[in-house]
Order: structure tokens, then C-alpha cells, then sequence
């Protein structure tokens, strides 16, 4: 845990890099899937995920918030200012649920060639293994690592051992508590719970109609992004971690290590495997359950990167409470139930409660909130303003859930999502 009394520590407390990824399909001026090729074969950040027609943008890591958001978001104007000058204009879907879909082959998969020809191989696998339609889903990960100065002074504090294996133990316990409390972000995040019936039913004609799916992010779900089984992991260190992880694999349970959906990774420098995991360590942890808000710029409001990050910090100098295997269970069900819409009528387990005592989902998140701005208040003196502003603009939504993103989602863009959502769409590519 973070010794936040030093103020050596304090003095660095919100130093760090912040990296982002997000995905977009590309559809038509009618809300149907695009089909043409990705048009950005030459540019490394700029890339594709599952489908042809899903942009995937990852940004350089930026010493702020609202440098990687604006990374963002220039990469967002270059995809929206090229696809929108096409033959037949393109645009980016604002949404995280897909939009008219007429089939598996209207989810066209990623074609690598040359020496990344297996990436389309495993997209293969994908499909037969979950369906196409599945793999449509949207989203943006946000990467995080602290500061080497405040890693370095906290290592100082804690006597004789090797920095590489503080570090690595450091974010291993980061990871493990952000799989306790992660779930919060998911309720702060979520921004889709309307989508297109045609994600359930195939029709031969698009005759639009809405589906409320009552979650308030379908992809964070148990409907969503999530594997066959319950995984649970070995936090003891980075080397049984990696193993614990390679199990799934080497049983046959996972083609591979990326086919692991779960809402917090740790990940090396440079390629993402397990065996650089092992050998170079952790660089840095990945939260993938941000849903695209349709209310910001490219999908990402800078104030849910910076709260992240102070939630990151609080979990930091927490004390660690191992996680039992039936409390790494019970944390992915409280993932899947943050995703609801109604927080009233769904459980959260806390992590420190005995037994199976759950509260509700909107009194869990309350309490958790409450205990991160109790932690930050003594501190706020010595932070900067916006500390406490994203505070209050992110406390306020489960004060108030007329502000969550997917209450204003389903008010503005319901019974007529596809028709509301491409305009949208349009709107954005000429700004």
C-alpha cells in the first residue's frame, strides 16, 4: 500500500501515464455496417480489432489525463475526416452496442496478411467460438502506470529487495483490488442500454425497432464480453499469476491469452504475452470496461480518465485483503451486476464483508464513493482543483441517476436508436 502520510510520496501522488485504446465500427449513412477495407493500413495507431470494420485507436502514453484524451480525439477527427470523404461516406457508430445488423456476414473479420496473417486465424476462432455478433460490441481501455519517482520513493520505504520485484508486487495487488472495487467504474461508465432488435432477431427487412436490454452497459453484462467460465487467478506473484493464466491456455479452455475478458490486465512493455509478463515484468494495468459515451468528444470524457486515476491511487493505499477464490467469483458477478439498470434491484458483495452479506448496488456504490472522497479530503490542499470537481461530477451520478450516462442514453436515443444514433454520427464527422 501507497504510504500517502510521506510527503515525498504525496508530492508525486498523481504522476503517471496514461495510454488509451478504443474501438468503433464503421457504418453507413443508413446505420448499416460498412464493408470496404480499413483505410488505415500505414498508420500503427490506427488499427482494427475484431472486424474489418472496427477501428481500433491506441494512443502513445501521455503524462496527463487530458493529453491522452486529446491524442484521442485527433485520431478520431483523422478516422471521421477521411472515412467521411470516401465515395460513399462513412461514419463511426457513437455507441457501444452495435447498429443494424443483417447477419454474421455483415460482421466482416479482420483480414492481416504476410507475418500477421494467425491475427486473422484467431479472429476465426472468435467467431466460431462466440459468434460474430458478440464481437461487435465497442469500448475504450484506459492504460495506467505510475510515475517511476513515486514507485522509487515508495520501494525506498520498504528496506532491502530488488525494485523489479516490488514493482511487479505492486501492481499485482493493484490488479487484485481493482477486481474488488472495479465494478464501481462499470457504474460510473456504463452508457448503453438500448440497441437494435436486430442484435436478437434476424429479419430480412430493417424495419428498426428498439430493444432495452435493462442493462445499463450490455457489453459489461453477463450478456456481454465475457468467457464460458469464472477464472480465477494466483496473486502471490508475477510469476504464478502469468501461470495461473497459461492454465486456461494450455488446458484448452483459451486459445490464448487475449481471449481472456476480464476487466483489469496487467501488462508488460511492448508485446502483450505472458511470457514478457514473466520475463520484463509489469509496466502498467489495463481497465476495459469504459463504454463510449456518445455525450463526449470521441467517446471518452476526460473526467472519467482523471477519475480512474485517483481511483487507481486510492486503491493503491489500501491494505491488501487477499482474495479468496469464492471472493474472485463473487467479484465478477458484482462486474456483471454494476451493469444493470436499475442499481436498486441487483447485490453488490463488498469485498469486506463476511460471508455472502451483499447491500445494493446503488448503496455499495455510495459507500465506496464516500470512502474515496473521505480518503482525498485531508489531501485536497496539496492537489490540484480538478481533483476535487471530478469528485463531485462523478459522486453526483449515483446521487443522481438522472446523470448517469445510460438513464441520458436511453432518454434521448430510444425508439428511434439507429435513426437518432447515425445523425448523430453525422453530426460528428462534419465538427
Amino acid at each position: 500500500m501507497l504510504h500517502i502520510e510521506s510527503s515525498d510520496i504525496r508530492n508525486c501522488l498523481l504522476q503517471g501515464k496514461f495510454g488509451l485504446e478504443k474501438e468503433g465500427l464503421r457504418v453507413y449513412e443508413n446505420a448499416a455496417m460498412a464493408h470496404t477495407p480499413h483505410p488505415f493500413a500505414d498508420d500503427n495507431h490506427i488499427t482494427r480489432d475484431f472486424s474489418e470494420n472496427q477501428t481500433e485507436i491506441n494512443t502513445c502514453a501521455e503524462p496527463s489525463a487530458e493529453g491522452a484524451v486529446l491524442a484521442l480525439q485527433a485520431y478520431d477527427r483523422q478516422i471521421r475526416r477521411k472515412i467521411s470523404s470516401l465515395e460513399r461516406p462513412e461514419y463511426i457508430w457513437p455507441f457501444s452496442n452495435p447498429p443494424f445488423l443483417s447477419g454474421e456476414d455483415d460482421v466482416p473479420i479482420a483480414q492481416f496478411r504476410g507475418d500477421l496473417a494467425s491475427k486473422t486465424l484467431y479472429r476465426e476462432y472468435l467467431s466460431d467460438r462466440y459468434g460474430r455478433y458478440k464481437m461487435t460490441f465497442s469500448g475504450i481501455h484506459v492504460n495506467y502506470s505510475f510515475s517511476e519517482e513515486l514507485l522509487r520513493k515508495e520501494f525506498s520505504r520498504r528496506g532491502p529487495g530488488r525494485s523489479r520485484s516490488f514493482r511487479d508486487s505492486f501492481y499485482l495487488e493493484l490488479a487484485e483490488k481493482a477486481s474488488a472495487y472495479g465494478w464501481l467504474l462499470v457504474i460510473l461508465t456504463a452508457a448503453s442500454p438500448v440497441l437494435d432488435a436486430s442484435y436478437y432477431e434476424k429479419r430480412d427487412g430493417r424495419v428498426f425497432r428498439d430493444v432495452f436490454s435493462g442493462m445499463a452497459s450490455v457489453r459489461c453484462s453477463e450478456l456481454g464480453y465475457w468467457n464460458a467460465f469464472t477464472p480465477v487467478f494466483d496473486y502471490t506473484n508475477i510469476q504464478r499469476y502469468s501461470d495461473s493464466v497459461r492454465k486456461y491456455v494450455d488446458d484448452g479452455i483459451l486459445y490464448s491469452a487475449s481471449e481472456l475478458y476480464y476487466p483489469v490486465r496487467l501488462k508488460p512493455k511492448g508485446d502483450n504475452s505472458l511470457d514478457a509478463l514473466k520475463e520484463t515484468g509489469v509496466d502498467h494495468i489495463e481497465l476495459r470496461m469504459f463504454d463510449l459515451n456518445p455525450f463526449a468528444e470521441a467517446g471518452l470524457d476526460v473526467r472519467d480518465v482523471q477519475f480512474a486515476q485517483l481511483f487507481l491511487v486510492w486503491l493503491a493505499s489500501l491494505p491488501r485483503r487477499l482474495m479468496t477464490k469464492a471472493g474472485q467469483i463473487l467479484a465478477v458477478q458484482n462486474f456483471k451486476n454494476a451493469a444493470h439498470y436499475d442499481l436498486d434491484t441487483v447485490r453488490i458483495v463488498m469485498p469486506e464483508l463476511t460471508g455472502q452479506a451483499s447491500t445494493s448496488a446503488q448503496e455499495a456504490a455510495l459507500d465506496v464513493m464516500n470512502r474515496i472522497q473521505a480518503f482525498y479530503r485531508p489531501l485536497l490542499g496539496d492537489l490540484p482543483d480538478w481533483v476535487d470537481q471530478v469528485l463531485h461530477f462523478e459522486a453526483e451520478k449515483i446521487k443522481n441517476p438522472t446523470k448517469r450516462y445510460a438513464v441520458r442514453v436511453r432518454e434521448e436515443f430510444s425508439g428511434t436508436f439507429l435513426e437518432k444514433g447515425i445523425a448523430h454520427a453525422i453530426r460528428r464527422s462534419v465538427q
